[in-house]
């Protein structure tokens, strides 16, 4: 009979050997596609990455405990596959309302992990995001993310809101928060900010329309189509316009 410790990291190499075998290497080509960055992944579906993810997160949970799942996502989203760190966040999205200041700490600490904008989004889309709208203070954090040289931070700093202003929540902070990244050259950062824009015009046009019109002509352009892309064919002929 074995008498072999079950560890966090042991788990975490069970996922790993799970993740491996059970991949596709001609959907692994396929994925490549979507990244500017060489990328290692086992050409997982998400649909079967999200339900094997749930399996270990119920088992985990009812045998170890929720502190005991983190440490397994924590190990996992150090991770260089891809399919790793989308397994960390999966196992975790559904559950975030239950995490506190401690939990978002160690989310936040994980930005520094990030190669692409699969695991950013991942992590900032899912797990941060709804955190901070549910506890608005932590939006602060965003500053300092948006004043970082390092692309995901300031990426990150979009994407936290993104949650909160669909709940027509920051719009003060979005204001201030692209003034600061206005001129930001990384399109990663622009597409993040354009996001975050296009998702404040959507859900709160009559303050967001205006605040456009205002930056429309020293805007990057990709921030602008990105912010318009559901408004009215009017509207966004008037905020496009050279």
């Amino acid at each position: 009979m074995s008498t072999r410790k079950i560890t966090p990291e042991s788990v975490a190499v069970e996922v790993r050997r799970i993740l491996k075998s059970g991949g596709s290497a001609t959907h692994a080509k396929g994925v490549q596609w979507f990244f500017k960055e060489e990328i290692k992944s086992h050409g997982w579906r998400t649909a079967d990455l999200r339900k094997a993810a749930i399996r270990f997160r119920r088992t985990i949970v009812k045998e170890r405990g929720l502190d005991f799942l983190l440490k397994v996502t924590d190990r996992l989203f150090r991770g260089r596959n891809l399919e790793e760190k989308v397994f960390a966040v999966l196992m975790l999205e559904k559950i975030v309302g239950q995490f506190g200041d401690d939990e978002f700490g160690l989310f936040e600490a994980w930005l520094a992990r990030i190669s692409t904008w699969a695991d950013h989004d991942g992590l900032v889309h899912y797990l941060i995001a709804p955190m901070v709208a549910a506890k608005p203070s932590r939006a602060q954090h965003v500053f300092v993310w948006a004043r970082s040289s390092k692309r995901w931070h300031r990426r990150a700093a979009c994407v936290a809101l993104i949650q909160g202003t669909r709940r027509k929540m920051f719009f003060r902070q979005i204001l201030r928060l692209s003034k600061i990244l206005l001129r930001d050259e990384d399109d990663m950062v622009q597409k993040g900010l354009g996001w975050l824009l296009r998702e404040t015009a959507k859900h709160n046009p009559a303050e967001t329309v205006p605040f456009l019109l205002t930056i429309s002509s020293s805007a990057p352009r990709l921030v602008l189509r990105t912010a318009c892309e559901t408004l009215p064919v009017a509207t966004r002929a008037k905020i496009l316009a050279p």
